[in-house]
This record gives C-alpha cells, sequence and structure tokens, in this order.
C-alpha cells in the first residue's frame, strides 16, 4: 500500500543519512591525520584537506542521488 511505501521511503532516507554520517565521520578522521603529519609543509596540508573535502562532497552527493531514485522507485507502483 501506499502507507508501506512512504515507510520504506522514510527507512531509505534514515539510512542514506546514517551513510553521509559515516563519510563525515570518515573525512573528520583523515583531517585530523592531515594536521597531525608535521612532514607537510602548509601548503601541502591545504591541498589534502581540500582534496578530502572534495571527495567527501563527491561521496555524499552519490548518495543522494541513490536515495532519491530508490525513494522514486519504492513510490512508483
Amino acid at each position: 500500500t501506499e502507507e508501506t511505501r512512504k515507510e520504506l521511503v522514510k527507512t531509505v532516507n534514515k539510512d542514506a543519512e546514517e551513510a553521509k554520517i559515516a563519510v563525515r565521520n570518515i573525512r573528520r578522521d583523515q583531517n585530523e591525520l592531515v594536521k597531525k603529519d608535521d612532514s607537510l609543509t602548509e601548503d601541502l596540508e591545504k591541498d589534502a584537506l581540500e582534496k578530502i573535502q572534495k571527495i567527501t562532497d563527491e561521496f555524499i552527493k552519490r548518495i543522494d542521488e541513490i536515495a532519491q531514485a530508490k525513494a522514486k522507485d519504492i513510490m512508483t507502483v
């Protein structure tokens, strides 16, 4: 029924949010590792942090796209 599909969409969105949180936690951990690495120059550190952020943004975008596609698929009768 439609009610069941709406519940499934809520579950999809919840799982997507948990996945995004996991990606952000990985980003935070990697940022800490970069900042603790004393062998990196300021420029290399800045470049590494930017690259980490770019990768994080890509994964979050992919998670959103997958969640939207799945929600649309579920709501299609």
